[in-house]
């Protein structure tokens, strides 16, 4: 009984708050529209790249047969002669360095960049909008392009693959280097200022101890990333495991093809395990 008189009060007040407050009553507000403009906007853009792009879902099930038949030349796996298997394990040593000293390399070089594209870290304006800039040109620039370009300037081979991987991932560091820094607490900054500490000792004593466990994890996880790219980078002439893979692919040998792919995930998951376990340990994360 109780439910219901509440329920009838309610009801004879909902006039009176309606005139109150209109704009919590309507139907249609100004953000339910955007949000519905937005959404409409999206589909109409999907709609028409998979138009123009002629995106056809029948091609697909027409391919699956063609696509089963490369799995069965796949199998089973076979790396074929004992020079093979030698030339593949070079290979993909090859790829983890080209991984690693790239990342390490970008990571060195992206720190400094970082520092100068922070609002916290650089006062002269000038200068961080210029950081800024050029991190956002290194970054926009596929890590398979710089491959094409270093290749052009110093040939074929695992340095040009070290040189792009580096090149790319230096925007990239340095863009999150940069954000790191300026989501750092202000509270340890504050206290080395009040210290008698001047910008260059806020930066090494209140900053840089908060986020170079960050920084490190983020490097660790890009070793990780660097390692699946660089298998694609060795297809233009990079070095590395995805050159002898693109070989292999042109002459048809899809048993080895296969064996290489186990070989880049076993790779991929054990690199994976690794850096997990260290910046679960650096960051706790």
């Amino acid at each position: 009984m109780s439910d219901n008189l509440l329920r009838a009060d309610a009801l004879a007040r909902l006039p009176a708050l309606r005139a109150a407050h209109p704009a919590q009553f309507r139907l249609v507000t100004p953000g339910r529209a955007a949000v519905t403009g937005a959404f409409l906007a999206g589909m109409a853009l999907f709609a028409l790249g998979i138009w123009r792009l002629e995106i056809a879902p029948g091609r697909i099930l027409s391919g699956l047969g063609e696509l089963l038949r490369f799995l069965a030349l796949m199998l089973p796996p076979d790396p074929g002669t004992f020079a093979n298997v030698r030339l593949i394990l070079h290979a993909l040593a090859e790829t983890l360095a080209i991984a690693f000293l790239g990342t390490l390399l970008a990571a060195l070089l992206g720190l400094p960049l970082g520092l100068l594209a922070a609002r916290n870290a650089t006062v002269n304006a000038v200068v961080r909008f210029l950081s800024r800039r050029l991190l956002d040109s290194l970054r926009g620039v596929d890590a398979l392009i710089w491959a094409l370009i270093w290749v052009s300037v110093v040939g074929l081979g695992p340095f040009a693959g070290v040189l792009a991987v580096m090149t790319g991932d230096i925007g990239l560091f340095g863009k999150m280097f940069s954000e790191a820094i300026e989501a750092a607490e202000r509270g340890p900054q504050e206290g080395v200022v009040a210290a008698g500490g001047d910008g260059r000792a806020r930066l090494r004593f209140g900053v840089l101890p908060q986020v170079l466990p960050v920084m490190a994890g983020q490097v660790l996880y890009m070793i990780e990333s660097n390692a699946r790219s660089s298998t694609i980078i060795g297809i233009v002439g990079a070095g590395g495991i995805g050159l002898v893979l693109a070989e292999m692919i042109r002459t048809l040998e899809w048993p080895t093809v296969s064996f290489i792919l186990l070989l880049i995930l076993a790779m991929v998951a054990a690199i994976d395990a690794v850096s997990g376990r260290l910046r679960r340990r650096l960051i706790g994360a």
